[in-house]
Order: structure tokens, then sequence, then C-alpha cells
């Protein structure tokens, strides 16, 4: 099947953007990959403090205190974190086209990403992330629905951040020690870019994501780690849910 023309451009923006914004990630997941009630990260691991754009936080995550020969890296793997968020916005560009809420899915991308690195390494969902992309999504969408052949609406996207959302919270209600409350923060922002393609999307990346994180812990268990007594941290299975409803249902529209 050949590739529609009129995606080529917006795939290979996407995949140029998902490469230089996955580089630019392994340094603010170190840096919010820290045990809960510890300030974030200000040095690299041999101490030296990390300088740079926007107070440290933009930048490669290299050392070059001693000398540039002499560097070394730090927090998840650069190539494997950039490549690995090109991916992504690419099947994001395939699957939703020239539609303008493509560039909304760009944009929360790479934060879905930098959650996702951060959740697994410290299992927490920082505030300044979580409440940045519930904002971020609402906002956009919110822009994105006055232009012009636009698939979805906002409307829904607002209740599906509300309906996500408030079930979690209920989820923390009952079992508090099964789930972190910044999973119910996360579920606002997937909540609404779900609900952006309407209910039965909210569904689905909503079962997608349970339905990862119960074989991930059937195959754990199978595989003989014990993972009854441990928190297993949420957020990476909601968010991989959310990305298989949202590619089927940005798809399908």
């Amino acid at each position: 099947m050949a590739l529609d023309p009129w995606l080529i451009a917006p795939t290979v923006a996407a995949a140029l953007w998902g490469a230089a914004t996955g580089t630019l990630l392994p340094r603010p997941a170190y840096r919010f990959t820290v045990d809960e009630d510890h300030p974030w990260h200000r040095t690299c691991p041999a101490g030296h403090p990390l300088t740079g754009p926007a107070n440290g936080w933009l930048g490669p995550a290299r050392c070059t205190a001693r000398s540039p020969e002499a560097a070394c890296s730090y927090g998840p793997s650069t190539p494997t974190v950039a490549a690995a968020t090109a991916l992504i916005c690419v099947t994001l560009a395939l699957a939703t086209g020239t539609r303008p809420e493509l560039a909304v899915w760009l944009l929360l991308a790479p934060l879905g990403v930098l959650l996702t690195l951060v959740d697994v390494g410290a299992q927490r969902l920082p505030d300044p992330l979580t409440f940045s992309f519930a904002g971020l999504a609402l906002v956009l969408l919110g822009a994105v629905a006055f232009v012009p052949e636009h698939a979805g609406q906002w409307r829904t996207a607002l209740y599906g951040a509300l309906a996500l959302g408030g079930l979690y919270f209920l989820f923390f209600l009952v079992r508090p020690m099964a789930l972190g409350f910044g999973d119910v923060k996360l579920a606002l922002g997937l909540g609404a870019v779900l609900g952006w393609y309407g209910w039965g999307a909210l569904y689905l990346g909503t079962f997608a994501g349970a339905l990862i994180g119960s074989v991930y812990t059937v195959v754990t268990l199978a595989r003989g780690r014990a993972i009854r007594r441990q928190l297993v941290a949420l957020g990476p299975f909601m968010i991989a849910g959310a990305y298989v409803g949202l590619l089927l249902e940005a798809y399908a529209a």
C-alpha cells in the first residue's frame, strides 16, 4: 500500500520532531527520577552541577565538567529514547493524517514519554508533568476545535478528563495502596486525549491499558519474579493503553 503523498511531509516532520525532542528527554528524566519528598537532581551522578538553558533542565544528558574527552552519560539511553519518541510521533502522524489535532498529539507525545521514563525509574508521576499534560491537552484541543477539518469534540475531551480522573480517584479511595495519586492526575490528561474522539476511544484506551498491565503482571509472575507485594508503576500501562486507543481511533476518524 503506497503512502499518501500528502502524508509524507507531516510524517517526516513528525520523525524529526520526535528524534529532536527525544534527544532532550534523558536529562529531565534523570532530574525528575528521585524518591518521594526528595528535591529534583541538581547535579550529575558525579556531583557536578547541571547547567544550561532553563536552569539546567535542557541539554544533553552528558557531563563534560572534567573534559569533553572524559564526558559521561547519565539517565536513560539517549539513542533509545530518541528512536522511541520518533517512532511514536511517526505512527501518530500516519494515523491522524493532516488533521489539525496532529499538532496536539506531537506536542504531548514527548511529555508522555517523559512521564513513562520517570514512573519506571522512580514509581512517581511529578505534579509539574501530570498537570502540564492535562492542562496542555485541554487548552490545545480547545484551540484545535476552532480549526477547520478537525475530527473530534472538545466537549467530550473535557468530559473524558473528568470521567477517567473520577474513575481513578474512586479506585484510589477504595485501594490507596494499589495506585498512587499521581495516577489519578495522569488520568485527567489521558481522559482528555481519548475523549477527543468520543466515549468509544475512552473505553478502548482504558481497557487497553488494563490489558497491557495484566499481561505484564502474568508474564512477570510466570517468569518467577515476585511482584505481589510490590507497587507496580501503573503510569506506563495507562499511557501505553491511551496510545493504542488514540492510534486506532485517530485512524478510524
